[in-house]
């Protein structure tokens, strides 16, 4: 059986302080024996940053803690209600925002692999608007059917990374439905990826937002999460030290676009402004993966 679906089913029937403390436990064995994973977040930290030395690896480490502490809740989710969700997550929207989520027709939200997006679509989906996320199809296949059952307890409506199919099955459901349809794009996996200044750099990052965006004429809204420490009564309520916190960048309205490039304008909108909220909080981005950098294959 797979290790991760093993973790998983093992977690059901552990107390939530033991699923914490190992999951926190292999991160730091992986960070201090600089696994392949604790390298690659490295080597991006540096990049993001500018860091190095002792500052580099004491980011580094930070950055091991967020990602166990990520999936330690993720194996938990299954026990957490709806009063919890929203003791453990912050909203902090514009009017403009709001606006959208008060409306009836759809948004299109772009994110990083950042804090804990799957705790904060619970969130959405009680608070503001329901959530339709695209995700990657892990192997075993058992492994995604486990995280699509998950999200869809708590709300979401989750498709798989099929390519074109699944794109045009997007472009249905944004014209249609009252969803925020929810796509991690700071790493490209279609192949397509389009070239945008972050950091300085140049990288590629996937065209689906405002792929999306021109096709269907919703608007995009960037999205960052990151944790918080929690104290006092919001601590008791969430059952955990720490927080998550939901944040949009300003509204990217395709409108605003014209011309052959209007894909590559939108796109590096809102990569601005996520790189801009990962250089705030760079030990919240779980880059684990090879990312777009320039010149690497």
């Amino acid at each position: 059986m797979n290790a991760f679906l093993l973790a998983w089913r093992a977690s059901r029937w552990l107390p939530v302080n033991i699923v914490r403390f190992l999951a926190w436990a292999l991160a730091m064995v992986g960070w201090a024996t600089h696994a392949n994973a604790a390298r690659r977040l490295e080597d991006n930290l540096a990049r993001v940053t500018g860091a190095d030395g002792r500052t580099l690896r004491r980011m580094s480490r930070r950055g091991m803690a967020s990602v166990a502490r990520y999936y330690a809740e993720v194996l938990e989710m299954s026990r957490l209600d709806g009063d919890t969700v929203d003791a453990r997550v912050r909203c902090e929207a514009s009017d403009e925002v709001l606006a959208i989520f008060g409306g009836e027709d759809a948004a299109i939200a772009a994110l990083g692999h950042c804090g804990n997006w799957d705790l904060v679509g619970a969130y959405a989906c009680r608070n503001l608007m329901r959530v339709t996320a695209v995700a990657e199809v892990l192997k075993p296949r058992e492994v995604f059917e486990e995280f699509v059952e998950l999200r869809a307890r708590h709300g979401m409506t989750i498709l798989g990374h099929e390519g074109s199919t699944t794109f045009r099955s997007l472009i249905r459901i944004a014209r249609s439905e009252t969803t925020l349809v929810c796509l991690v794009a700071d790493r490209d996996l279609s192949g397509s990826g389009i070239e945008v200044s972050m950091w300085g750099r140049t990288v590629k990052v996937a065209p689906g937002p405002a792929a999306l965006a021109a096709a269907t004429g919703r608007p995009i809204l960037p999205v960052h999460v990151r944790y918080e420490r929690l104290h006092g009564a919001r601590r008791r309520a969430a059952r955990s030290r720490w927080g998550t916190v939901l944040s949009f960048g300003p509204v990217i309205d395709p409108a605003r676009f014209e011309g052959e490039r209007r894909v590559e304008h939108m796109t590096q909108e809102w990569a601005t402004s996520l790189a801009e909220a990962v250089a705030a909080h760079p030990e919240d981005w779980h880059m684990l993966q090879r990312f777009g950098w320039a010149g690497e294959s």
